[in-house]
């Protein structure tokens, strides 16, 4: 096979494979398309996602650092704040409950105990009855 011929051949190839890509990329378009006229919210949450995840990726200014660390100070101490509150509320709840750390690994104990003992007694009444 020549040279000419080779390139030809290979040029066939490229412009197939395009043609595939093309149609790919179409459908594909066109999917997208659907799913935004049918689950405009969804593709709304997508697209927020996706500028998320660009964002994260790409490096902060000196700029944003100056601009946003006040706030980002402000976020932290409310959330530890919020985190902190959550906590104490949950753990009064639950010793106001009796649900102590102590009288959680009885239960479970006693939960386990009472599996196992109904497991046996089973299996015993199944391997008697055959």
């Amino acid at each position: 096979m020549s040279d000419s011929n080779r390139g030809s051949e290979q040029g066939g190839y490229g412009r197939g494979w395009a043609s595939e890509a093309t149609g790919w990329a179409s459908d594909a378009s066109g999917k997208v398309g659907d799913t935004i006229e049918d689950s405009p919210l969804i593709a709304l949450g997508a697209g927020l996602a996706a500028g998320a995840l660009i964002a994260a990726l790409l490096p902060t200014t000196r700029k944003e650092r100056e601009l946003l660390s006040p706030v980002g100070d402000r976020i932290s101490g409310a959330a530890r704040g919020a985190a902190d509150a959550a906590r104490r509320a949950g753990s009064d709840k639950l010793k106001e409950l009796g649900l102590t750390p102590d009288s959680l690994v009885d239960k479970a104990g006693e939960a386990a105990r009472e599996a196992a003992q109904a497991a046996v007694g089973s299996f015993k009444d199944e391997a008697a009855g055959s």
